[in-house]
């Protein structure tokens, strides 16, 4: 067992992703984010949706497919979380564009990889699609 306990070792270390300078530019870049936004910047809350703030907004639902089919905020287009930044040119630059999943958490993390690469118009709909449909202003 001990034979192998070195050469296990060596791959592991040899495998193992060392912080280069891209990593520290990419900390960087969320430390500065953090560092000058105000508390509640790229959060909207359902209660905000009204029927001028819905039909000048866009909608991604970044939940998966299945959910998406199963029923979605009217007009919402489907990115799944993981997949804002390789389709970012999807997403408009001009407008509002309010993220959503089932509670905000997964669509969260999908907007903050979007603002910390220069998406000041996109939001996270606090409570998500659950609570779209019990606390939005406006639904079609």
């Amino acid at each position: 067992m001990k034979q192998f306990a070195a050469p296990l070792l060596s791959l592991c270390l040899a495998i193992t992703p060392s912080y280069s300078q891209a990593d520290e530019a990419t900390i960087e870049a969320m430390n500065d984010y953090m560092a000058f936004q105000e508390y509640e910047s790229g959060i909207m809350v359902p209660q905000q949706i009204d029927k001028t703030v819905f039909e000048a907004s866009t909608f991604i639902d970044t939940r998966d497919a299945g959910q998406f089919e199963a029923g979605t905020i009217p007009g919402a287009i489907n990115i799944e979380w993981r997949q804002v930044l390789d389709r970012i040119d999807e997403i408009p630059e001009e407008g509002k564009v309010i993220l959503f999943c089932n509670t905000g958490s997964l669509s969260a993390q999908a907007t903050f990889a979007l603002r910390v690469a220069g998406r000041e118009n996109v939001v996270v709909l606090q409570t998500g699609f659950n609570g779209w449909k019990t606390d939005a202003a406006y639904k079609p």
